[in-house]
């Protein structure tokens, strides 16, 4: 076989690629489908939904994949409906009945959601990712075992009612990440005298990033024309330098270059708009400098 006559590599994209999950599949089972899809095992997400959940997950490709530290996804807007009289042992839909209550007393709602809002101390749901001596709580759960997970500090800033009925509510929730929707659905309902269950849960956005902006999980097909997305946008708290060619050949070889704008970090950036590394600023006798702490050049290895 000559040269011409051998298959070309197929070399995967290196970006954001932003995809609306469904209900019913994992977060792993999209990381998967964008694997086969473009042909990488170089790919992440920032941060998971529930199996239960739809909406936005943002997935990193090739060497962005590096990036995900500094992906920045706050805050976060989600929208549930959040149904009362009836508590799930796993605080949603998917669970089974533990209690029932009265209808919600909708007349406390405005004083609830303030208790609510801000920093608060929450209790994750039983059924949640978090370790318990060395095992995930809801593995735990799952084999009956009662299940106490510490309060953490989470962060809410908005709720906003879309619609209610008798014995639910929409909501769109602004909060901080390692926020649980579930929680907060559970704690609304003891605070209007009943008890409650997320029903329905919907993240719209990440940061920056939108879930309108993402791609159906049905398009995620073998060698699609997936909209991989330039990873800038998303790097929000870090500087931004344009650099030379000559400056991305010493940081090819994990040298320093000087540094031109402020900032403690930043997104070092090639003619042709592409995030080539990020650094961390040093000082040293000839001025600032950004030391490169990650650098994405080269070939991918898919």
């Amino acid at each position: 076989m000559s040269v011409s006559d051998r298959p070309l590599r197929v070399v995967p994209p290196d970006g954001l690629l932003l995809v609306d999950k469904p209900v019913g599949v994992t977060s792993h089972d999209v990381v998967a489908q964008v694997r086969r899809a473009l042909r990488t095992k170089r790919v992440g997400h920032a941060g998971t939904l529930d199996p239960f959940a739809t909406g936005l997950l943002v997935c990193a490709v090739g060497q962005c994949t590096r990036l995900l530290p500094y992906v920045y996804g706050e805050p976060k807007v989600y929208r549930a409906r959040i149904a009362f009289g009836v508590a799930m042992n796993t605080d949603d839909a998917t669970g089974i009945p533990v209690a029932h209550g009265d209808a919600p007393d909708f007349a406390r709602l405005n004083h609830a959601l303030a208790l609510l809002t801000g920093e608060l101390s929450q209790v994750p749901p039983a059924y949640s990712a978090k370790h318990v001596d060395g095992q995930r709580a809801y593995a735990r759960a799952r084999r009956g075992e009662d299940v106490q997970l510490a309060p953490v500090t989470v962060h809410v800033h908005e709720w906003k009612e879309l619609a209610r009925g008798s014995d639910w509510i929409d909501v769109d929730i602004t909060c901080g990440g390692g926020t649980y929707v579930r929680a907060l659905a559970r704690d609304l309902g003891v605070l209007l005298g009943t008890v409650a269950h997320c029903a329905t849960l919907r993240r719209l956005s990440s940061g920056a990033l939108s879930v309108d902006d993402a791609v159906p999980y049905s398009a995620l097909i073998r060698d699609a024309q997936l909209p991989v997305l330039n990873p800038l946008a998303s790097l929000r708290e870090l500087a931004v330098q344009p650099i030379t060619p000559d400056a991305m050949e010493l940081l090819g070889t994990g040298r320093q270059v000087a540094a031109s704008v402020a900032g403690a970090r930043a997104a070092l950036v090639s003619p042709d708009g592409r995030v080539v590394a990020v650094a961390e600023r040093v000082s040293s006798s000839h001025g600032d400098r950004w030391q490169p702490r990650v650098v994405l050049l080269g070939e991918d290895a898919s």
